[in-house]
């Protein structure tokens, strides 16, 4: 089965790297990331023109059904980087390391990291976490891994929070925040996600760092902007946080369309003698 080209919206046709996206933010150019899970969301994402294609453990929630990330393993990471791979061309594909597969050793963190680029062909990877995680950052990128920062509310450490919940909004977090990008900043990511913050916070740190910064629920002072993928098309359901936008309600039509096929088929009007092989 065959897809038909995805109308493109290119405003480049070169392939993205690392150094061009650093380099958007000197140039006042806006980043858009979504997130991909398989060949196809992979190809619409590309062929739509967005400068990122995060592969995020998102995908626990949203194609696995979990109700946090912390389930999502290594090997499901790499098997839908891989997939995703297969239909991005030019977007910069990101890998999510997932829960556990960075916290323990820095030894680990690395050969985890080195995987998703050997095995799955990502080009870069990303990490939750501040001062924390600086040292193994500083270690992957001293191999040539390129990393990708993320702070703020970290659906990794949901169990802390005891929710998902808008981190940063007194003193004392607004401080560690800022902190945590400086950390990553010099351990030599590339740029940073904000997730979950007040929006004055995101500008001051959007301000701070050289990296580009990234939001998701954050203001629109970031950078660039990410959104996971079911979200922005409207596939999640009843789920609508304040910082998501729906620019489709594919899950709508979907249904509608499923609903559709299974009257005809129980009506007798599908298939006829048009679908059928002479």
């Amino acid at each position: 089965m065959s897809f038909p080209p995805a109308k493109a919206n290119n405003e480049r046709s070169e392939k993205v790297t690392v150094p061009a996206v650093r380099a958007m933010k000197a140039q006042g150019r806006r980043i858009a990331m979504v997130t991909a899970y398989d060949y196809v969301t992979g190809r619409l994402v590309d062929e739509a023109g967005a400068d990122i294609a995060l592969v995020g453990d998102s995908l626990g929630m949203v194609v696995l059904g979990h109700e946090t990330t912390l389930p999502v393993s290594m090997e499901e990471m790499l098997h839908h980087t891989r997939a995703a791979r297969r239909g991005i061309k030019r977007a910069l594909l990101v890998g999510d390391m997932p829960f556990g597969s960075y916290q323990g050793s820095i030894d680990e963190a690395v050969q985890n990291a080195i995987r998703f680029l050997k095995e799955a062909g990502a080009d870069a990877v990303k990490v939750e976490g501040g001062r924390r995680v600086a040292d193994a950052v500083q270690r992957m990128t001293a191999h040539g891994i390129p990393v990708m920062g993320h702070i703020g509310m970290t659906p990794q450490s949901v169990r802390q929070y005891g929710g998902f919940k808008v981190q940063g909004r007194g003193e004392a977090e607004r401080q560690e925040l800022l902190d945590d990008a400086k950390a990553l900043e010099d351990a030599g990511v590339f740029s940073i996600v904000l997730e979950c913050i007040p929006a004055a916070l995101a500008e001051e740190i959007t301000a701070s760092v050289s990296v580009p910064t990234i939001g998701i629920g954050a203001g629109p002072g970031c950078d660039g902007q990410v959104l996971v993928i079911h979200d922005l098309l409207g596939l999640s359901g009843d789920f609508k946080p304040r910082f998501v936008k729906r620019y489709a309600d594919v899950g709508r039509i979907a249904l509608e369309a499923i609903s559709e096929y299974c009257r005809e088929v129980r009506d007798g009007v599908f298939p006829t003698s048009e679908h059928a092989y002479r």
